[in-house]
């Protein structure tokens, strides 16, 4: 008999942490703290976690939640975020994960939600779901000594100020400074009340010990909170030499020089030798800021936040366009949740979408339009790929002309 797919009951929590744990080789345990704090975390969604039962015991684990998503020209979606995706090696190839995954992309359909978001955990899983690839991050790892910055440095040239501040104040300050960040910056989620509290230390899971790092904040010269960065430092010596690593885990700029100024904080700090940056868009002015770009050596490359359309017309009457242009669109869905030929007459004055039955202009699997609408990826590049046919000489090229954006996107949170 082949294991059920259901919505996952109060009782059933500590079974399904169990089978999540062990579908990312964690202890495969549950203590009640957990199961306490993740009934807290998921709240009022406990109807969106799924699971997969084999004689009692759950063997996949599938959870959505509400998100808000930025669009380009920084109108939002609600999106349809997935997470906690796993299936217990002893069940993989049955299909549980595209049971799971139909009926939760169908409830977000039938619930309005415009696109569901995921990060993916390896490459080739989430394409046959109609999902692509929409924003990259870069990791670099820099020579701080290399990097060739004022080593005189006492604080920002531009007459603002950098303090160091605590967890309550970060909980403060830190929401309505993320919210003018998701305003201006194309890919990025909103963080509810309660990432705020897990990334202060306010919540913590048993398999994540909690370590507190230092909280910067960046006040501009007119007081305004316009910069915040969190990091952590490993103490290393040897030879009577420092050598240690400041490891950024986060950091929001809403200015150029709230971000220049906390970059060269960042490297003025005594006895760091290396600056590990996290995840950071891949266009960052990071490398360029530093007297010697190559101090600044790319550790990650890598696809970061994954789409699949679900409402089209929406989706592309929410962005803004920065030039007037029309293209037919045939998008091919093998759900038939959002597949159909779609005319896109578009604008800096806005955007109509709507179904028709002109001939069409680019032919594309749905998921290449996840790609597509944040600005990221290029329609001709794909065209070469054979991943986008082009139907009439020159649409892929007005594609890129309509949909690319001048800086990268990016989103800055795993989920």
């Amino acid at each position: 008999m082949a294991p059920e797919i259901r919505t996952v009951a109060d009782s059933d929590l500590a079974d399904w942490i169990r089978a999540l744990h062990a579908g990312f080789l964690r202890p495969p345990q549950a203590s009640k703290e957990e199961v306490d704090i993740r009934r807290g975390l998921i709240g009022g969604e406990l109807d969106r976690a799924q699971g997969a039962f084999d004689r009692g015991r759950c063997v996949g684990t599938f959870r959505s939640f509400a998100q808000r998503l930025t669009a380009v020209g920084g109108a939002e979606v609600a999106a349809d975020a997935i997470s906690n995706v796993s299936v217990s090696p002893t069940h993989r190839r049955q299909g549980l994960l595209s049971r799971m995954m139909e009926r939760d992309l169908r409830a977000a359909k039938e619930r309005g939600d415009v696109v569901a978001s995921l990060i993916a955990a390896e490459y080739p899983i989430y394409g046959r779901y109609g999902f692509g690839p929409a924003t990259w991050v870069t990791e670099w790892r820099v020579d701080v000594a290399r990097a060739g910055l004022d080593a005189r440095y006492s604080g920002p040239a531009c007459g603002g100020r950098v303090d160091f501040a605590d967890g309550a104040e970060i909980r403060e300050l830190g929401p309505a400074l993320h919210e003018r960040l998701r305003a201006r910056q194309p890919g990025v989620i909103d963080r509810p009340e309660k990432w705020w509290r897990i990334n202060t230390g306010l919540l913590s899971f048993p398999h994540q010990p909690w370590t507190e790092p230092f909280y910067v904040l960046y006040r501009s010269p007119d007081g305004s909170v316009d910069g915040l960065l969190a990091y952590t430092a490993k103490n290393k010596w040897e030879g009577k030499r420092p050598h240690d690593t400041a490891t950024v885990l986060g950091m929001i700029a809403v200015s150029p020089a709230a971000e220049r100024a906390l970059w060269h904080f960042l490297f003025s700090v005594d006895w760091v030798t290396h600056v590990a940056t996290g995840y950071r868009p891949p266009d960052d002015v990071l490398p360029l800021l530093l007297g010697d770009p190559r101090a600044a050596e790319v550790t990650t490359y890598a696809d970061f936040l994954w789409l699949r359309p679900l409402d089209v017309p929406r989706m592309l009457e929410t962005r803004t366009y920065p030039v007037p242009g029309s293209l037919v669109l045939e998008l091919r869905d093998r759900a038939s949740l959002a597949g159909g030929r779609y005319l896109l007459d578009a604008g800096p004055d806005g955007a109509t979408c709507a179904p028709t039955t002109r001939s069409a202009d680019l032919t594309m699997d749905i998921g290449e339009l996840g790609t597509l609408w944040l600005g990221d990826e290029s329609a001709v590049r794909l065209a070469a790929l054979g991943r986008v046919t082009e139907e009439r000489a020159g649409a892929a090229a007005l594609a890129d002309l309509l949909l690319r954006t001048p800086r990268r996107p990016w989103c800055p949170d795993i989920f």
